[in-house]
């Protein structure tokens, strides 16, 4: 529906994983990327002051704080950065690299944001058991923030430590789809292509260095109390 109100005034980007995309191969201008992404992730705060109001008389009822949380933002079944991250980088490349071929292809007037729709709701389905599928960083940070200022009684934390996955990874998915795009219907082998590829890499064990370090802090304060322990004895 949002494509069908703002398609002929702004494009319908809604997402910053595609404005970013879009400019990094140079169908859009930079210039206006920050003031897109700024409208997305109001819009998003927007939609998630409407739903507060709606579930007005629950928040109340409702004791767990997690069931609060997931109104608004997404989360991941079973918490492990890494797999996190790429499952959210994978289901964005799929989205921005379907979305280019489609552009690329003609559509009877009225029916290409129902293929779109149609493609978003598919990849909600089959990733959206992993992480939640948040596919759009504006979709998370939006609403995440409007839950971490809203009233809204024991809503316990907004989980920031995990909202980093959810904005890096679709917008680093969703850029190496979009020059993948390119690589494939037009033979355009950049060296943007190399350095999404790389930098995914590198992210990937950074991450893995972190948890490796936590896993070893953890061992090590384990060792100490069991330590303590037998001390006292």
């Amino acid at each position: 529906m949002a494509v069908y109100a703002v398609g002929d005034i702004s494009g319908a980007h809604l997402n910053p994983a595609i404005t970013i995309a879009k400019a990094l191969i140079g169908d859009f201008q930079w210039r206006l990327v920050p003031g897109y992404i700024l409208a997305q992730v109001l819009g998003a705060m927007f939609g998630s002051l409407l739903v507060y109001i709606q579930f007005l008389p629950h928040w109340d009822k409702t004791e767990d704080a997690e069931v609060k949380l997931s109104i608004f933002a997404t989360a991941p079944a079973i918490k492990n950065n890494i797999t996190n991250f790429i499952s959210e980088y994978l289901i964005t490349f799929i989205l921005v690299f379907l979305i280019f071929t489609l552009d690329r292809n003609e559509f009877s007037v009225g029916t290409k944001p129902l293929v779109i729709g149609g493609l978003i709701f598919s990849l909600g389905v089959c990733f959206g058991g992993v992480t939640g599928a948040a596919l759009n960083p504006a979709r998370d940070f939006g609403p995440r923030l409007a839950h971490f200022l809203l009233p809204i009684p024991g809503k316990g934390t907004s989980n920031f430590k995990y909202s980093w996955i959810p904005i890096i990874a679709p917008i680093m998915g969703g850029c190496t789809g979009a020059i993948a795009n390119l690589a494939v219907y037009e033979g355009i082998v950049n060296i943007k292509l190399y350095v999404m590829l790389i930098s995914t890499i590198v992210v990937l064990f950074i991450i893995k260095m972190v948890e490796q370090s936590k896993e070893k802090k953890i061992s090590y304060m384990d060792k100490v109390v069991q330590i303590n322990i037998f001390s006292e004895k």
